[in-house]
């Protein structure tokens, strides 16, 4: 299986880059991040999963080991393949797929082309326990100082609703580690989350 790729871009066109190393060119189909980077760069190194059908083999390529571990983790969601999948890394970036799925954002993920509201639901549903901490996110306890003025804010709005301290630290805790960063993604993600 090929995991790494680094090379010179020969050709790209449509999300196909065609990577030329050691004389030998590889066509690979990238999210839009790994595409940009190799355009903008004429060539670079992309993280590669190797797709194997009856038909033939596909290439797949990353920007990152993250973007490709997220990818992996949707396409073993059922009805998932590796297209639908680069599709939607190819709409959303990885830390803003992650956010929507542990928020439960059914709509946004609905929002990718071809990507329907029950498979959206599903991707939902199987991953959001899944996706654990990746590359240089911190844990749940790191990402979070109550000190900052802005987390302070999201834990008072929260208590305005009824909920205890202790409740909104923790629900805001959980949204920071999820990948929140405005305070009213924090807030919407911890009333989601303490619902």
């Amino acid at each position: 299986m090929i995991g790494y790729i680094k090379g010179n871009l020969i050709r790209a066109e449509d999300g196909v880059a065609l990577i030329e190393t050691g004389g030998v060119g590889f066509e690979v189909a990238c999210s839009s991040a790994s595409y940009a980077e190799l355009v903008r760069n004429g060539g670079g190194e992309i993280y590669v999963y190797t797709a194997v059908k009856e038909d033939g083999i596909s290439l797949y390529g990353f920007i990152s080991p993250e973007e490709k571990k997220i990818f992996m983790q949707l396409i073993s969601v059922s009805g998932v393949g590796p297209k639908m999948g680069i599709a939607v890394l190819s709409s959303i970036t990885a830390g803003d797929l992650r956010f929507k799925i542990a928020s439960g954002d059914v709509k946004g993920l609905s929002a990718v082309k071809g990507l329907g509201k029950k498979t959206a639901e599903r991707i939902v549903l199987e991953l959001q326990d899944k996706l654990g901490v990746i590359g240089d996110e911190k844990p749940v306890a790191e990402a979070f100082s109550a000190d900052t003025e802005e987390n302070d804010d999201a834990v008072r709005a929260l208590m305005g609703l009824g909920f205890s301290r202790a409740e909104c630290v923790q629900a805001v805790k959980k949204a920071k580690a999820a990948g929140a960063e405005t305070i009213q993604q924090t807030i919407a993600f911890a009333l989601k989350s303490m619902r």
